[in-house]
């Protein structure tokens, strides 16, 4: 059973209808049913929903196998949190007007911190 992982699944997918509720929004307001029209704010909308869309994934993925794999909770509990600040960090960061390039960065780099931490003690584990 993947308890934990459930919990940060549910947290990015909540992070993931939040954005998309944003494009929808922006899609009305700028009346583009397809593609973006060329509207700065759909564009940035857009990104900011498929850039959660990019890392999210692999993120939950390599949490699961950490959880299946037997990682203690905390650590669990960690990776999960990592992913889930980094993503909302981002969001917020690039999602903002003007940008918060600070907050967009420390979301990267916990995205990735978080993606290479879990990837390298999956396969530890695995190899060992």
């Amino acid at each position: 059973m993947l308890a934990i992982t459930a919990i940060y699944a549910s947290l990015l997918g909540l992070l993931f209808i939040t954005l998309s509720a944003n494009v929808i929004r922006r899609r009305l307001k700028a009346r583009v049913s397809v593609g973006d029209g060329g509207d700065h704010a759909l564009i940035k909308a857009i990104r900011c929903q498929a850039n959660c869309a990019e890392y999210a994934p692999i993120g939950l993925i390599l949490l699961g196998i950490s959880e299946i794999q037997g990682a203690p909770g905390w650590a669990v509990h960690l990776l999960g949190a990592a992913l889930v600040v980094g993503r909302v960090l981002h969001a917020y960061g690039f999602g903002h007007q003007p940008q918060i390039v600070s907050m967009r960065q420390l979301g990267i780099v916990l995205t990735l911190a978080m993606i290479v931490l879990a990837a390298l003690g999956n396969l530890g584990h695995a190899l060992i």
